[in-house]
């Protein structure tokens, strides 16, 4: 039948329960999963409940529409995009339908997330076996259709080998409860007679080797493994149906695993490696290449990183045992019949969990070359025998090395698994990648291997099959296939009659886009359309980063939709550069709209293997879209309130007196664009710099007697936040300064880092006051003396967005170095912390984790003895974000899953939070009081005598000043 999406459209909204949209914005965020490939559907339909599924297929099969399933859409190969109907079964179908300790079985929907399931069976000492990197946003769904393995997979097997049944929709309409054994094959007509057909060229071509993942695992259906119609389903790829649930075999989990890492001269020498450990039966063997962990290093993800073993190329093993002294034992006892160079045995604990975050961390890292030059799936998945592994790595770099291409290696080693992007010209060259592709297919057809050890054929490699499987089983997929889906609705262009390799390929179809005169985008060389594609959808950002002590990313947290992840941003800034679904250009109003719910709080700049950094291209939209032109009256209000909060002065009782009348705060609230619910903060009786405080204080306290010298010479940058509205804590960070012996000279009013200027836009404005704040602070810094500020946002912006806004002007790097934290300073000097027995909750500033990283002040907190507990996520606020209408909701709602959360459950914990938003937003939303570090020292300091100074009238807001 011919398709009629309107129709079709009309109907699906008038039968489902669960959410139609065929709106431009949200097929853009649609169009592309963590592939290469752009498809754009007609709509995203996000079932409910399997009734919506069943009722969905139905009106797209009677309107000719194809399907394509999705679930966490972390597929790198093209499995989870296509045309027409795209079903999204992460949004609601995510449930754990049941857990059985007794028979170590569970039994969950399609959409659920792998680490949600493996925290609920964990309190059971029981885990799923397959672990993908991705496993705290890839589903079992996707899991069970691409068969994956993770690094778990040596010891636990493939995801077939641990599904016992599926409820599956066929391509036909009918459900289907398949398992194993003849009266499963007996629910699908022809399939019987296809085995005994077949029998000879099942046993010959299909289960070669345990990662043989590409095209259908039909060795299941042989007799002598049971007819197993589930395990043969697993790897389909959403071609033959549609999961509805799963019942899936759980393991015990190892006790006190160790790992032990082997360093070798090289990737391939690490590899010859690999047979002489396997009889140690080690839970997990792994390779991880040293431009990987050179990249982390280059980082501030790579302070703690543990030292290596001598070498370019490491085998990671971990090895089980009943207690943590018996596996330590079996890992050096496997140490000892290897050939590395050096080798580090390493207990269960942080260390080791650390190691293993960086390799599963690596397909994001890996999104980089060793000369930081873009790199792309379509051969990141590979496998051949263990036995042929180091010759096969030896090959393929030789053939990358005659194609000019170049990588980095990691992967499953131990099951002959290599995960390798590489640097397709797409930009230039696009044919590059045939070319390579073809004599690669042939390379590993060459070792017995497959094109696909774990993520599938999809898009990147359907087309290639031909290459290791003969005619007869090409023919025997389409066949297979027919049985289930004869109308070929189910992700078309996949598997059986693919489409080619290099068609629909998303880098090539988007135009270049330079910097101009707004943020210099200078870690892409000035080109936003590099910088936007470094978003390669590994989905990170969809994750439950904050239960991992990252932030990322706080709207997706709040509302759980792809559009509100970093990925679905920057899928329709993507979008934007092709045009057809997206107006092209800043302006688009599918743009502002996706970029809507953004925080700017820059927390995917750091915890994005990838360095995508949502907030830049936020302001850069705002600046492009409105320069010459009204802008919101947000723009006007908040963006400029350092200017406004100058004006205040003396006044602030008097406007702290309004606020006493509510109709008239909702009005005026209303009036400067900001959500009425939202209160007026309460401001001191007179700003910091009323105060007639000295310009310069000399050192004093217990360092009175040190000598001056550049090291505890100190320009103390009181921000308007501060001067305005908290003048306690900048009398604090004085005296903390003081006691520590250095001289202070406060900054000129003049310095203003145009912070709320950035967030809304006003490039060149933020440009102008950064210029001004250069003249006043190069002079200082070029003296030898360094720059303290207080509110960590401003001194992000010193610190990073300086260098984008005015990378020419030779100043700004030598101001950005010399700008540090309190905690910072203090640590880099030596400095004699006071005795404190506070029990803590401290907030970090989204912008203080992503730029300088809240180590620092967490050592200074241990070393005055306070018992911290930190509350990893987004306070909500996020600057003028959470004031502004529309987004309150929001705003509350993440601070509700957050700070207030936490600080609820530890009632008998002090709220610290060094930012002016996140001390407002715990202030405003639950009457709770909070303090800067500099007041906890301050405090500390006068533990033992009364307050020097004492100016709490502030009030509630994080504008006490002492209190």
């Amino acid at each position: 039948m011919s398709m009629n999406i309107t129709a079709a459209i009309t109907e699906l909204e008038s039968t489902l329960e669960g959410e139609v949209d065929a709106s431009p914005v949200r097929l853009a965020q649609y169009s592309t999963d963590a592939s290469n490939y752009r498809v754009i559907p007609q709509v995203v339909v996000m079932p409910r409940h399997e009734d919506d599924v069943i009722a969905a297929v139905k009106i797209a099969a009677e309107h000719g529409l194809p399907v394509t399933v999705r679930g966490g859409g972390t597929s790198c190969a093209g499995n989870a995009v296509g045309p027409g109907m795209v079903l999204d079964v992460g949004k609601y179908m995510n449930n754990i339908i049941s857990i059985d300790p007794e028979t170590r079985t569970a039994v969950v929907q399609p959409g659920v997330v792998l680490s949600d399931l493996q925290k609920a069976v964990g309190i059971h000492g029981l885990r799923f076996g397959p672990d993908p990197s991705t496993a705290t946003r890839c589903t079992l769904g996707g899991m069970i259709g691409n068969n994956a393995c993770g690094p778990h997979g040596l010891a636990y097997g493939r995801t077939a080998d641990n599904v016992r049944s599926l409820r599956w929709l066929a391509g036909t309409g009918e459900v289907l409860n398949v398992g194993s054994g003849k009266e499963s094959t007996d629910l699908v007509p022809g399939l019987n007679a296809f085995v005994m057909e077949n029998l000879a060229l099942l046993r010959t071509e299909f289960g070669r080797f345990g990662r043989q993942i590409s095209g259908y695992s039909l060795e299941h259906l042989l007799p002598e493994n049971g007819w197993n119609l589930a395990a043969a389903l697993t790897g389909t790829e959403g071609t033959c149906g549609i999961i509805l649930s799963a019942e899936i075999s759980l393991v015990p989990m190892s006790a006190a695993p160790a790992l032990a890492v082997l360093g070798y001269p090289d990737m391939a020498t690490a590899a010859d490696d690999v047979p002489k450990l396997l009889p140690f039966k080690p839970l997990a063997l792994e390779g991880l290449d040293s431009a990987i962990v050179d990249t982390i290093r280059k980082s501030r993800l790579g302070a703690d990183l543990p030292d290596l073993p001598r070498g370019k190329g490491w085998l990671m093993v971990e090895i089980a045992g009943e207690s943590t002294e018996e596996a330590v034992a079996a890992a050096y006892e496997m140490v000892r019949a290897a050939d590395a160079l050096d080798t580090v045995v390493l207990p269960s604990g942080p260390e080791a969990k650390r190691l293993w975050q960086v390799r599963a961390d690596g397909a994001g890292l890996a999104g980089r070359t060793a000369t930081g030059a873009q790199a792309w799936p379509g051969w990141e998945d590979s496998a051949v025998p263990p036995e042929h592994l180091g010759d096969y790595l030896r090959d393929l770099a030789a053939l990358m090395e005659q194609e000019e291409l170049s990588g980095l290696a990691y992967g499953h080693f131990g099951d002959g698994c290599v995960h390798l992007r590489i640097d397709f010209p797409f930009d230039s060259t696009p044919q590059t990648m045939r070319t390579f592709l073809d004599q690669a297919a042939n390379l590993v057809a060459k070792y017995g291997g497959s094109l696909s050890g774990e993520h599938g054929d999809g898009r990147a490699r359907s087309e290639l099959l031909s290459t290791m499987y003969s005619k007869e089983s090409i023919d025997a997929f389409k066949t297979f296939k027919e049985l289930f889906d004869p109308q070929n609705m189910m992700n078309p262009g996949v598997v059986v009659d693919p489409d080619p390799f290099d068609a629909s390929l998303r880098r090539p179809a988007a135009k270049t886009l330079m910097a101009t005169d707004g943020f210099a985008f200078s870690h892409d060389a000035g080109n936003i359309t590099d910088s936007l594609h470094r978003c390669v959808g590994v989905g990170k950002c969809r994750a439950d980063n904050a239960s991992q002590g990252g932030f990322m990313c706080p709207s997706y947290q709040a509302t759980r939709d792809e559009g509100e992840s970093t990925r679905g941003r920057a899928r329709v800034l993507q979008e934007m550069l092709n045009g057809g679904i997206v107006e092209l250009g800043w302006a688009s109003p599918e743009v502002h709209d996706a970029l809507d719910l953004c925080l700017s709080c820059k927390a995917c700049a750091n915890d994005c293997p990838t360095g995508i950094d949502m907030a830049m291209f936020k302001s850069e939209a705002l600046f492009q879209t409105y320069k010459g032109k009204m802008r919101p009256l947000a723009h006007y209000t908040f963006g400029r309130l350092p200017q406004w909060l100058s004006m205040v002065g003396r006044l602030g009782p008097l406007i702290n007196f309004t606020t006493r009348f509510k109709p008239l705060t909702r009005i005026l609230m209303s009036l400067a664009g900001a959500d009425p619910r939202r209160n007026l903060p309460l401001f001191p009786a007179r700003p910091f710099r009323s105060m007639n405080a000295a310009p310069v204080v000399s050192s004093g306290g217990s360092g009175a007697d040190l000598a001056e010298t550049p090291e505890n010479q100190v320009v103390l940058w009181v921000d308007s936040f501060t001067d305005a509205m908290g003048p306690g804590i900048a009398l604090d960070a004085l005296k903390v300064l003081r006691s520590a012996g250095c001289t202070v000279e406060l900054a000129g009013p003049g310095v203003c880092c145009g912070l709320t200027l950035i967030t809304t836009g006003q490039l060149t404005a933020a440009k102008a006051k950064l210029t001004k704040s250069l003249d006043i602070l190069y002079p200082q810094v070029s003296a030898g003396k360094t720059i303290v500020g207080l509110e960590p946002s401003c001194t992000a912006v010193m610190r990073s967005d300086l260098l984008e806004l005015l990378p020419e002007d030779p100043r700004s790097t030598p101001v950005s170095q010399a700008t540090k934290t309190v905690s910072e300073f203090l640590r880099s000097i030596n400095w004699a912390p006071p005795l404190a027995a506070e029990k803590l909750l401290v907030q970090p500033h989204c912008h203080q984790y992503a730029v300088m990283g809240y180590t620092e002040d967490l050592k200074v907190l241990e070393s005055m003895g306070c018992d911290v507990e930190v509350s990893n996520g987004c306070c909500g606020l996020a600057g003028n974000f959470g004031m502004e209408k529309g987004h309150y909701d929001i705003s509350e709602k993440i601070a509700a899953d957050g700070i207030l959360k936490k600080a609820s459950a530890n009632p008998d914990r002090a709220v610290m939070a060094d930012g002016f938003s996140c001390r407002t937003q715990v202030a405003d939303l639950a009457n709770i009081d909070s303090r800067h570090l500099v007041q906890v020292i301050a405090e500390a300091l006068d533990s033992n005598k009364p307050r020097l100074l004492n100016l709490s009238q502030g009030g509630k807001h994080g504008c006490a000043c002492g209190s």
